[in-house]
């Protein structure tokens, strides 16, 4: 039988680094529903108190796919290119008072999709659970999604120019 190779990082001789944890990959899995219901309640914690108030009734839920309606409605080639989704009427559509028999405004957050993204991509998956959080919020707020890309042009830009700095 052939040995196993170590996986462990190595400094430039070959030997095992000291400073790298190795990673327990027979413990391994991929976070939970639950463990996703964490991350973004620790991502809507992080934003402004005046920001997070404007989300007072809104609802978060996480599930593992959207809906085949949503996908046929959103005319998604597959419920993967789904990360999260708005639900609800913004905030420059509602009146001044509730509407009866209306639904709760919801973000949903769509794990599977998620974790895909996650592993085609280099960037964390508590960045990436962040970032859809927030869209989706931007839906809330009733900004399209160009709005939403010209925001985030402006704060990379500046994070770049504070990171020259």
């Amino acid at each position: 039988m052939g040995s196993v190779p170590d996986t462990r990082a190595s400094d430039d001789a070959g030997l095992p680094s000291q400073a790298s944890p190795e990673i327990d990959w027979d413990g391994a899995r991929a976070p939970s529903a639950e463990a996703f219901e964490v991350m973004a309640q620790a991502a809507f914690d992080r934003l402004p108190d005046a920001f997070r108030a404007l989300c007072a009734d809104v609802i978060f839920n996480v599930s593992e796919f959207p809906e085949d309606d949503v996908c046929k409605e959103l005319e998604a080639e597959s419920p993967f290119d789904i990360l999260g989704l708005f639900t609800g009427i913004g905030l420059p559509q509602q009146g001044y008072a509730p509407q009866t028999g209306q639904m709760p405004n919801m973000i949903h957050l769509y794990r599977r999709p998620i974790l895909d993204y996650w592993a085609e991509h280099d960037e964390t998956l508590g960045h990436i659970v962040t970032h859809v959080l927030i869209h989706e919020i931007g839906h809330h707020f009733g900004f399209s999604d160009e709005d939403m890309e010209a925001i985030e042009a402006q704060v990379d830009a500046q994070l770049e120019a504070e990171a020259e700095r």
